[in-house]
């Protein structure tokens, strides 16, 4: 029984990796056209996913789980606000280039994937807070982190670089702003 569900598991992350691939390349691609990439038969894609829009849900909750568990994994709660702060954004630049289609949403499709999403940044506000002291405004922080991590991780960072030296050129712009280097 084991051995099935860590089939079914690697046949669904294999569709979510082709969805988000042809996705990402057309927006309007079929069922069969991500069946067909995932290299599995369109009966298989439909057993895992009764629509299109349950796969895409699916990949949506999976995608802000995965960034969920990397802020979690840097220790919101009791790490060093700064040193919690790296470690988060290291973590997500990791994932966040897997999931560009699917995290393109402000907003997800599903609810599930929207109470994930809203405890990831109830989160990051959290740790804002600590680092940025009272009278900051979080909200305007967050927006200009998550512009920042999305600039990082699809677009602004030159290939070969860490995830750690981006998060922390991410970080220093966010604290610092864009300065002048020798």
């Amino acid at each position: 029984m084991g051995r099935l569900r860590a089939d079914a598991e690697r046949s669904m992350r294999a569709i979510m990796a082709a969805a988000e691939d042809v996705l990402s390349a057309s927006p309007v691609a079929t069922m069969e056209q991500i069946a067909e990439a995932a290299g599995v038969a369109r009966a298989t894609v439909h057993r895992r996913f009764a629509s299109r829009e349950a796969l895409i849900e699916a990949m949506e909750v999976t995608a802000w789980q995965e960034i969920l568990d990397a802020v979690h994994a840097a220790r919101p709660h009791t790490a060093p606000p700064l040193v919690a702060l790296h470690q988060a954004t290291a973590g997500i630049l990791q994932i966040k280039p897997a999931w560009r289609f699917t995290l393109a949403r402000q907003i997800p499709l599903s609810a599930q994937a929207q109470a994930v999403q809203a405890e990831v940044m109830g989160l990051c506000e959290e740790v804002f807070s600590k680092l940025l002291g009272p009278g900051a405004d979080l909200v305007w922080a967050r927006q200009v982190y998550l512009a920042l991590l999305g600039e990082a991780a699809h677009g602004g960072t030159p290939p070969g670089q860490d995830a750690d030296a981006v998060a922390k050129k991410v970080i220093d712009t966010l604290l610092h702003g864009v300065q002048r280097t020798a």
